[in-house]
């Protein structure tokens, strides 16, 4: 089954910049669309990126200017880089995978890493 499995949180001032990773154990990674979400404390599940096989990226308006997602399907990963953080992006990060090609697809989720923006 998909395994997927966040890295790279931590706290940073307001104005840094940190690099989570996900790591996916799956058999043929580029099937999948895969995304970035994000939950806060009292607040909803919200998608922050999304990214095709074929690295055709979206972003929350939010984050948009600030962060990039980016992949590596030879290496089975899946990156989210943010810049310019602010104290609004503290949350918990988890990385989703959707296969493509399917008319009820799946949803696989990571564990989580918590990022901190705060001075």
């Amino acid at each position: 089954q998909v395994q997927l499995v966040e890295s790279g949180g931590g706290l940073v001032q307001p104005g840094g910049s940190l690099r989570l990773s996900c790591a996916a154990s799956v058999t043929t990674f580029i099937i999948y669309n895969m995304a970035w979400y994000r939950q806060a404390p009292g607040k909803q599940r919200e998608l922050v990126a999304t990214i095709s096989s074929l690295n055709s990226a979206n972003y929350a308006d939010s984050v948009k200017g600030r962060f990039t997602i980016s992949r590596d399907n030879a290496k089975k990963m899946l990156y989210l880089q943010m810049n310019s953080l602010k104290p609004e992006d503290t949350a918990v990060y988890y990385c989703n995978a959707v296969p493509r090609a399917m008319s009820t697809p799946p949803t696989y989720w990571g564990q989580g890493t918590q990022v901190t923006v705060s001075s």
